[in-house]
């Protein structure tokens, strides 16, 4: 997980609205770290079993829990809690606007671990931490290049520092394309097999043009030209032209670039003066679509050449055994 790690403090700044919750302790327990994208319900810990007990996540107590601890005496309940605490657990979330039971506020005052509550059901609260602790944890890495809305798709324009990217995505949001990030694409992981690209949030919607110096895409094209993020889909990687070396020309051999494990189409773009590489990168972009939508444009003009040359194979043929019968025709 790349020893990703966020404090008690930014979860709560962060989620208090979202997942209505209210601070039952104090502030004492921000300091904790939540280490694991995972949730738990320690219904078996509670009941004394705690050889499996995943304690280094958020604990969820819902009716189930609270439930079983209300039929307790207060000794066994205070006991059972003790025994919970003893472990660094990150913080609790008592759902269902259950109440807190007064054991778990006090011990866990003095074990500076936080309790919170909500109004939402279990099942609800297991979601809405899923899908925010899932963006939080989520594999990310951070690549050289820009990434541009065209026609939908997200093209990550790669390439050696100065050989034309933030240019060429200039041209594009000038064309109406949207601009997502420039110098710095941050992709993140989605699932398994969905990277979304996002920029800095220090140089969020601007561009660095040689010998202009920054520009403020937002500003300059109105929202039009922008979008926070947008999912990587094609890497096209930008090279200088080079005589001697064989670019590709039919489209058949398919290369992939590989990010996060998640592989992605690349096209090899050789560049060289006079050559309108923004046209190309919007074709690119529509040529992805078709190949969404299932047609592959190479390989249908490669399966009609070859059905053209065994047609012509054939009337090769007929001609021949014409020719062998007339020859032995004497009539």
């Amino acid at each position: 997980m790349d020893n990703k790690s966020i404090t008690v403090e930014q979860f709560f700044s962060e989620t208090k609205n979202r997942l209505k919750l209210k601070l039952m302790t104090n502030e004492a327990g921000f300091f904790r770290q939540i280490e694991n994208f995972d949730i738990h319900r320690p219904g078996l810990a509670l009941a004394g079993f705690v050889d499996l007990f995943t304690y280094d996540r958020i604990q969820l107590l819902g009716n189930t829990e609270i439930r079983f601890l209300k039929t307790l005496s207060p000794a066994r309940r205070r006991k059972a809690i003790e025994q919970l605490l003893a472990y660094d657990i990150p913080c609790f979330i008592v759902t269902s606007n259950n109440p807190v039971p007064k054991e778990l506020r006090e011990i866990a005052l003095r074990r500076y671990t936080c309790v919170f509550s909500s109004p939402f059901s279990t099942t609800k609260m297991q979601h809405q931490l899923s899908t925010y602790l899932d963006a939080k944890f989520a594999p990310q890495t951070a690549v050289h290049g820009s990434l541009v809305d065209v026609y939908g798709i997200g093209l990550l324009l790669t390439g050696r520092s100065g050989i034309g990217k933030s240019e060429i995505t200039l041209d594009l949001v000038e064309r109406g394309h949207r601009l997502v990030a420039d110098d710095m694409v941050i992709i993140t992981q989605k699932g398994e097999d969905v990277l979304m690209g996002e920029g800095r949030e220090i140089s969020e919607h601007h561009l660095e043009i040689r010998g202009l110096g920054f520009i403020d895409i937002r500003r300059m094209y109105g929202i039009r030209g922008v979008r926070i993020q947008k999912r990587v889909e094609v890497e096209v990687h930008l090279v200088e032209w080079n005589p001697k070396e064989q670019y590709d020309r039919t489209g058949l051999t398919e290369k992939n670039s590989e990010y996060l494990n998640v592989k992605i189409p690349r096209v090899i773009l050789p560049v060289h003066p006079g050559k309108n590489i923004t046209v190309i990168a919007e074709t690119i972009a529509l040529n992805q679509i078709l190949k969404i939508y299932g047609h592959h444009s190479a390989k249908e003009f490669n399966r009609r050449l070859i059905e053209r040359m065994k047609m012509q194979e054939k009337a090769h043929l007929a001609r021949l055994k014409l020719s062998d019968y007339l020859e032995k025709d004497f009539e």
